[in-house]
């Protein structure tokens, strides 16, 4: 094995694990915040508020802490990145002004909905805007896969964003937490997988099949 390969091989393990630290890093730190200081009887409403006041602190800790580490190790900071961040810290300090748990459980809706009108655009412009979101290229996906991809990105991002929006006004902040760590993820994923033939089709490389799974869209 040359040194070029070897160096190769060594370092995808490690862009794997801190491409999933950047993504869901910053939010489980939130869910573990906000578990750690959320009170242990019902009815406690201050308390609870104040539990999701320091877990939104956190969470704008971690998401620059991510946004410094996805320079460092991986070298690059996507647009979707900043994006996220800049919307992470914006209703952030609004829940922590207010005092109110309201704005950091639409943010995601917020998210979601920027993504997705910054798609339909692209497409209506006829151009792949998720290969500049994500700044990845793919091996071999050709323009009508990435034009593809990010059609079906875009609908699936205004899936989330109505289906978030629903959450907010219907159930608690412990029940909404609990689905956006856990079911929109695993949403996320399984829709990503459900992209590979499609991108395989395309042109897209079996190794770099890999790489969609490891960098998919995420808010």
């Amino acid at each position: 094995m040359t040194d070029s390969a070897r160096t190769e091989t060594d370092q995808k393990p490690r862009s794997s694990w801190v491409n999933l630290l950047v993504d869901f890093g910053p939010l489980l730190v939130f869910f573990l915040a906000y578990r750690h200081y959320s009170p242990t009887g019902d009815g406690d409403t201050l308390g609870t508020v104040a539990a999701v006041i320091k877990g939104t602190m956190a969470f704008m800790v971690a998401t620059v802490v991510a946004l410094v580490v996805s320079k460092w190790r991986l070298g690059h900071i996507s647009p979707m990145l900043w994006l996220t961040t800049a919307l992470v810290v914006g209703f952030g300090a609004l829940t922590v002004v207010f005092h109110d748990p309201f704005w950091i459980k639409i943010k995601p809706t917020a998210v979601y909905l920027m993504f997705a009108i910054v798609l339909f655009l692209g497409l209506w412009r006829g151009k792949p805007m998720l290969k500049y979101l994500l700044q990845s290229a793919f091996e071999g996906l050709n323009e009508e896969g990435w034009m593809k991809l990010s059609r079906n990105w875009a609908w699936f991002f205004l899936f989330l964003a109505v289906l978030n929006t629903a959450l907010v006004f219907t159930v608690s902040f412990d029940t909404w937490l609990q689905a956006k760590l856990w079911g929109f993820t695993v949403l996320s994923f399984l829709f990503t997988f459900s992209q590979l033939p499609m991108v395989l089709k395309h042109g897209m490389g079996e190794i770099s099949k890999t790489e969609v799974l490891e960098n998919p869209p995420h808010d």
